[in-house]
């Protein structure tokens, strides 16, 4: 079985900065492209930033500029460092991974989500 688990949410300021963490574990043989989502409420999910395994990135228009997405593979962990955050960022942020297990099964997992608010 395989876990994501995101961390570094919270409370922060408009224009402040947080950086979320999203930690895979279990019977892990590879992890290929691993994204991090959003969802406000009332409005749908969207991808806001990915990251190959070799280190290609992409990210949403809105966050250019402002997010960073990273990734070390030794920890099977991915990174979203958020900086100059506003408002409009509120949500709900989750970790996306496409995992291969040890057993060859390949899946697309789901952490359970950290809450990211930007309030004065």
């Amino acid at each position: 079985q395989v876990q994501l688990v995101e961390s570094g949410g919270g409370l922060v300021q408009p224009g402040g900065s947080l950086r979320l963490s999203c930690a895979a574990s279990g019977m892990i043989f590879s992890i290929y492209a691993m994204g991090w989502y959003r969802q406000a409420p009332g409005k749908q999910r969207e991808l806001v930033a990915a990251i190959t395994r070799t280190g290609s990135t992409n990210y949403v228009d809105s966050v250019k500029g402002r997010f960073t997405v990273s990734r070390d593979n030794a920890k099977n962990t991915a990174y979203l460092q958020m900086s100059s955050l506003n408002v409009e960022d509120t949500a709900v942020y989750y970790c996306n991974a496409d995992i291969v297990e040890i057993s060859g099964q390949r899946e697309m997992y789901w952490g359970q989500g950290t809450q990211v608010i930007v309030s004065s």
